[in-house]
């Protein structure tokens, strides 16, 4: 049984404690022998399911309303999915992160169109940043956006996009050329079925997914289209990576947790030469160094969430300390609880196999480990005269 005590931590209200047991039991109903073969139609149907069941107005703020998006919740559904089943976290996960720059900058009317519906499990989104050459270089993206009287006309690539193939809406950045490098681009919102944009290729990774690499040509989109201002789509992908790259954290964590659960059951069950795993002291060891990167890696999610949703304008640092930490250390301990599942470690299907398939990406995307170490040391680094 997955550890609880951490919810009783100053982080949380009694609101995240009734959520964080809300979506347990759900997904305790629910998620139980997910089909992984054909993601696609498995998303189709996760997306309406957690709409109807409510939680993903956790991932779009109400058109209505006026309240944030309040990181905790994201982080606390996404840690739970994950527990239960990847391609659910990611489901939830990519409903915000598509829709972020609507949610963060949108007009009344944008978020009228589109955040309903997401938030009902009605529409499915996807976030369009990266590109075959740029990678984790957002300022590079070479992807352009002309102006054409009352419109705007996309040229390029993006490839690796999440729901790719099965969105309906797509969040997409492109260099409108106000300036060079990260001052010249803008985001827009380009629905699918756009005249101009198509599914170039569909990609296959080790934990499947539904993702594409997108094709504009000539795709034109109405002015009204675009989120924010002209030249705000790098602030507009930052802010929205600021919120939603401690959600990947979580959801590392919640990989975490659920191997250090399977391990610890099956050294406690599994016996050698007449007696449990768990008696032998190297194995306590190992059980011991899973826990405390759990624990460790907790702290750092739950302190950047509650730093974001208590006022702080940005959390640069503290995110990409947790999304470096959480996703490191979740690699290192479901590779340890593989060790100690023995052959069934990697036998195709097993808990702790899929969970070590789950988690490789997790430290690439939204920013490879390496690229959350230049953000951390730059921001250590400008208090002191550095760059």
């Amino acid at each position: 049984m997955a550890d609880k005590n951490f919810l009783d931590w100053p982080f949380f209200g009694d609101r995240h404690r009734r959520l964080a047991a809300a979506i347990d039991e759900w997904a305790d109903a629910n998620l139980s022998g997910m089909d992984h073969h054909d993601a696609d139609a498995t998303c189709r149907r996760l997306v309406p399911a957690l709409g109807q069941a409510g939680f993903l107005e956790h991932a779009a703020t109400d058109p209505e309303g006026d309240a944030p998006l309040d990181v905790r919740s994201l982080c606390l559904i996404r840690e739970t999915l994950a527990r239960h089943d990847g391609l659910a976290d990611f489901a939830f996960a990519m409903q915000g992160l598509g829709t972020g720059a609507i949610s963060l900058f949108g007009t009344p009317e944008q978020k009228a169109e589109w955040l309903t519906p997401v938030r009902r499990g009605e529409a499915i989104s996807a976030f369009a940043l990266t590109e075959p050459q740029s990678g984790s270089d957002v300022a590079a993206s070479t992807m352009t956006a002309t102006r054409d009287g009352d419109a705007y006309i996309l040229n390029g690539e993006k490839t690796w996009i999440s729901n790719g193939g099965i969105a309906d809406v797509y969040t997409v950045f492109a260099r409108t050329g106000e300036a060079p490098g990260a001052k010249g681009l803008s985001a827009f919102i380009v629905p699918a079925g756009t005249d101009g944009l198509e599914i170039a290729e569909r990609l296959e990774t080790i934990a499947p997914h539904p993702l594409a690499t997108l094709r504009f040509t000539d795709c034109r989109i109405p002015a009204s289209a675009m989120i924010g201002d002209s030249g705000q789509g790098f602030r507009i992908a930052m802010s929205v990576l600021d919120v939603f790259r401690s959600t990947v954290a979580a959801a590392a964590l919640g990989f975490a947790r659920r191997a250090l659960d399977e391990s610890a059951d099956r050294v406690s069950s599994r016996h050698v030469m007449g007696a449990p795993l768990s008696d032998l002291q190297m194995v306590q060891g190992h059980i011991a160094d899973m826990a405390l990167d759990v624990d460790a890696s907790a702290l750092l999610v739950y302190r950047a969430a509650w730093t974001k949703d208590t006022g702080a304008p940005r959390v640069t640092r503290e995110a990409a300390m947790a999304k470096l930490f959480a996703t490191e250390q979740a690699q290192k301990v479901i590779d340890m609880a593989v060790q100690l599942h023995g052959g069934d470690g990697v036998r195709s299907g097993s808990v702790v196999e899929r969970l070590y398939r789950d988690i490789r990406a997790l430290r690439i995307y939204e920013g490879a480990s390496d690229v959350q170490r230049v953000v951390i040391a730059r921001q250590i680094l400008s208090g002191h005269g550095g760059n």
